[in-house]
C-alpha cells in the first residue's frame, strides 16, 4: 500500500445503508475450461431480488442511493465475472420490465443511470409510457451531471496519489476522492463517495494527514479530460488485479459503500466527461507518471539488517504472481522473513521451474538488486535479505527473470507469521497453473503455444511437441500444479548453503 493510503482517515460519506447486494450467482466449479469457469445465474432469483430492491427505493430517498444500489448488482456481476454486468444487463432488463409495476421501474431508472449500457434505459422509458408512477427522486437523477473541480494531489517520491472530483446534478455536488499506488501498476486502492459541498474541508484534511506523516504533496489541476484518463487509468488497472485474485478464492459480494458499487459510480460519472486524446494505458506498463520515474534515480535507503539480538525471523508468507498471466499463474510461498535475495531467486526459480540459465533482477524501493552491474544500475544481491527490502506486511517487489523473454513475478507480502518447529522451511502451501515452458518466448510465445497445442491440425503442432519433449498432447497439462511436490522440490535447497537463511557478517 502506498504511504498516500496509509493510515489516512478517509472524508466520510453522508449516504448511509445497510443493505448489501447479493445478486443469485451460482458458485463456480473449480475448473480452468470456459464451460466450467462460466458463472451460471437464476435469472428468476436474480429478477426477484431486484424487484425486492426496488420497493426499497420507492419513497423520497437521494438519488445517489439509487444509484449505488444499482452499482452494487453491476459490480456484484463483474466480480463474478468478466464482462458479465454488460451480458447480464441485456437478459435482466427485459425481465424486470416484463414484471411491470413500480418496482420494476425504479429498478430500470437506477441502472440506466449508472450501467454503460442502453437497454435499461430503453427498458425504462418504455415502461413509464404504459402510465407507471415513477419514484419522486426520478426527476433529479434525469438531470445532466456536470464536471465540478478536480484535482490530483501526489507525494513528492512518486508513490501514490489522491484524486479528487465533483459532480453536481441539479444543484446538489457529490465527490469522490480516488487513492492510486503507482508502485502496484498504478492501481486504484481506496475510494471514498463524499458530499461536493465538503470539498475544501476534504483537500484540507488530506493535506493535513499528510503533513502529520511528513509526506510532501505536490497539487495538480487537471483539464476533466486528464482527469478521467487518470481515474480510468488507475480503475482499470485495480479491475484487473481483483480479476487475477478472484481465482484465490469466492469473492464476497461488495456491501454497501464498499469499493465496488462506489467504483461503478464513479465510472458513470467518468463518462460524462471528455475523452482524453490520449489511449488507455497499458496494464503495468509504461504508465508511471513522471515523478515517479525521477524518484527511482533516488532509491530509499535500504533498512538495516536485523540484528541477533532482536531474535529470530518471522516466516513470510508470500504470494508470487507472474505478471500478464490469464488464467494467473502464481505460488504461495512460505519462508523465513531474512531469507537472502539469492536463496530467494533459487526458490522461485524452483518453485516454477525456471532453470536459471538466464538473468535475473529484483526491483524493489530500495534500488535493483541481482549480479553486480554497475552500467545497468544493478547493485550485488549476495548481502541483502528479503525482510531489508520487503520490511512489512503489504510489501511489494518485482522479480524479472530471463531479460529475453522477460518473466516477471509481483511479489506481496501477505502476511508475518510465528515460526513452526516442526515445518521445514521454504515451502509451498498454494498456487495455480504450471509455469511457462522456458525459452517459449515470453508471454506472446506462451499464447501462441496454447493455440498450437490445442489444435491438432496446426502447421507447427507435431514441431512444437518435438520441441517439449512429448509424443503427444496430452502430455501438455498447463493446468497442471502440485503444491506438495513443489514443496519437495525447495526441500532438497536446505542442502546447499546458499539457499539457506542468510546471516551476514
Amino acid at each position: 500500500m502506498s504511504p498516500v493510503s496509509r493510515g489516512r482517515k478517509r472524508p466520510k460519506s453522508s449516504r448511509s445503508g445497510e443493505r448489501v447486494i447479493r445478486p443469485a450467482f451460482a458458485e463456480p466449479e473449480p475448473c480452468d475450461c470456459p464451460e466450467c469457469a462460466a458463472v451460471e445465474v437464476d435469472l428468476q432469483e436474480l429478477v426477484g431480488n431486484l424487484l425486492e430492491s426496488g420497493a426499497e427505493l420507492l419513497g423520497d430517498i437521494d438519488p445517489v442511493d439509487a444509484e449505488i444500489l444499482a452499482a452494487g448488482f453491476l459490480a456484484a456481476a463483474e466480480l463474478a465475472g468478466e464482462g458479465l454486468a454488460a451480458s447480464l444487463i441485456d437478459d435482466v432488463t427485459p425481465a424486470v420490465a416484463e414484471a411491470g409495476g413500480p418496482e420494476a421501474l425504479a429498478i430500470l431508472l437506477a441502472l440506466s443511470a449508472v450501467a454503460d449500457n442502453p437497454a435499461a434505459t430503453v427498458a425504462a422509458r418504455e415502461l413509464a409510457a404504459t402510465g407507471v408512477p415513477a419514484p419522486p427522486w426520478a426527476a433529479e437523477l434525469a438531470q445532466p451531471v456536470e464536471a465540478g473541480d478536480f484535482r490530483i494531489l501526489s507525494d513528492a517520491g512518486g508513490e501514490g496519489s489522491m484524486l479528487l472530483g465533483t459532480f453536481t446534478r441539479a444543484g446538489r455536488s457529490d465527490g469522490f476522492v480516488l487513492a492510486v499506488d503507482h508502485t502496484d501498476c498504478d492501481a486504484a486502492t481506496d475510494i471514498t463517495l463524499f458530499d461536493g459541498e465538503s470539498w475544501e474541508q476534504v483537500v484540507d484534511s488530506i493535506r493535513a494527514d499528510a503533513g502529520q506523516a511528513g509526506l510532501a504533496f505536490s497539487v495538480e489541476r487537471p483539464a476533466p479530460a486528464e482527469f478521467r484518463w487518470q481515474a480510468e487509468r488507475a480503475l482499470d488497472a485495480r479491475a484487473v488485479h481483483d480479476q487475477e485474485d478472484a481465482t484465490d478464492e469466492e469473492p464476497e459480494a461488495p456491501e454497501w459503500l464498499g469499493y465496488h458499487p462506489v467504483a461503478m459510480l464513479f465510472r458513470a460519472r467518468l463518462r460524462t466527461l471528455p475523452v482524453s486524446s490520449r489511449p488507455p494505458a497499458p496494464h503495468g506498463a509504461g504508465s508511471t507518471p513522471p515523478r515517479a520515474v525521477a524518484s527511482l534515480d533516488r532509491p530509499a535507503k535500504l533498512p538495516a539488517k536485523r540484528k541477533k539480538s532482536a531474535g529470530p525471523a518471522p516466516i513470510y508468507r508470500i504470494k508470487v504472481g507472474l505478471r500478464g498471466t490469464k488464467p494467473p499463474i502464481w505460488r504461495r510461498l512460505e519462508l523465513p522473513a531474512d531469507t537472502g535475495l539469492a536463496a530467494l531467486d533459487r526458490i522461485i526459480r524452483t518453485a516454477f521451474g525456471w532453470s536459471g540459465d538466464h538473468m535475473h533482477i529484483f526491483q524493489t524501493p530500495y534500488g535493483d538488486f541481482g549480479v553486480a552491474d554497475r552500467e545497468l544500475d544493478h547493485r550485488a544481491e549476495g548481502p541483502v535479505t528479503l525482510e531489508q527490502v520487503a520490511p512489512a506486511t503489504g510489501a511489494r517487489l518485482r522479480y524479472v527473470y530471463d531479460f529475453g523473454d522477460d518473466w516477471a513475478h509481483d511479489i506481496v507480502v501477505e502476511e508475518a507469521l510465528d515460526r513452526e518447529a516442526e515445518v521445514a522451511y521454504p515451502r509451498c502451501t498454494g498456487g495455480r497453473r504450471a509455469a511457462p515452458p522456458e525459452d517459449c518466448g515470453g508471454l506472446p510465445g506462451y499464447d501462441d503455444l496454447l493455440d498450437i497445442m490445442a489444435d491438432p491440425a496446426h502447421p507447427e503442432h507435431a514441431d512444437r511437441l518435438d520441441w517439449l519433449g512429448l509424443d503427444s498432447a496430452a502430455g501438455f497439462r498447463p493446468e497442471r500444479f502440485d503444491a506438495d511436490a513443489v514443496s519437495h522440490a525447495l526441500s532438497q535447497l536446505t542442502a546447499s548453503p546458499r539457499a539457506q537463511t542468510t546471516e551476514q557478517p
